[in-house]
């Protein structure tokens, strides 16, 4: 796959490892490939989305100088609006459901 990202050192390295989301751009559009069912309570999801916005603060930082406490209310802003009006609906079907995790 062009340009498709490393896969972080520790999860390669841990026989337990899970992945838990992709997300691509392709012909104009987000597509994504999940594993909904890793943690039994969807409320986790709230801690990756989080995370995530972290990750990329971080991200935007270290590699553009930004401020990372300013990229994450950008981040957070976005996301805000975008969960009142979404732009797009989410749309889709899971292809090859995997069961429920009890985490």
């Amino acid at each position: 796959m062009k340009e498709e990202l490393l896969i972080p050192p520790i999860a390669e390295e841990d026989p337990n490892a899970i992945e838990v989301v992709r997300v691509w751009v392709a012909r104009g559009a987000q597509h994504v490939s999940l594993n909904p069912f890793v943690w039994k309570d969807p409320e986790a999801w709230g801690i990756v989305l989080a995370d995530l916005a972290g990750h990329l603060a971080n991200a935007y930082q270290q590699e553009m100088g930004l401020s990372r406490e300013e990229t994450m209310r950008k981040i957070t802003d976005l996301l805000l609006a975008e969960l009142r009006h979404p732009t797009d609906t989410a749309r889709g079907q899971i292809h090859n459901q995997r069961r429920p995790h009890n985490r």
